[in-house]
């Protein structure tokens, strides 16, 4: 990429420049202020040394996971239990009609 050239062996690379954001703007096409081309030039070079540092970080030995805990189903059992009584329910309701909820129609369907 323009503007991000790395040092010798073991040295940090120098900092992203305006021109490789305008660079990297021109290729995603996004048209950017020049205040705009600052801004992010300053935060692409933040994530480019985040990435480096996660890119050096030790994992001689660590296995590949697509995530970092055991994933476990974590609903219960679907065992048969006592419900409420459906006469009791629909006494409750404003409107009942041949045991069920009795609602307006929708958008104005007929039922």
């Amino acid at each position: 990429m323009p503007g991000r050239r790395t040092k010798d062996a073991g040295q940090e690379p120098d900092r992203i420049t305006r021109e490789a954001t305008a660079h990297v703007a021109r290729l995603a096409r996004i048209a950017l202020s020049p205040e705009e081309l600052d801004r992010y030039a300053q935060q692409l070079a933040a994530v480019l040394e985040h990435a480096a540092q996660v890119a050096a970080a030790p994992t001689a030995g660590v296995p590949p996971t697509a995530h970092p805990f055991a994933l476990v189903n974590v609903l219960r059992d679907d065992e048969p239990r006592p419900s409420l009584d459906p006469a009791v329910v629909l006494a409750e309701a404003p409107a009942a009609e041949d045991g069920r909820f009795k609602v307006p129609p929708i958008l104005g369907e007929a039922p």
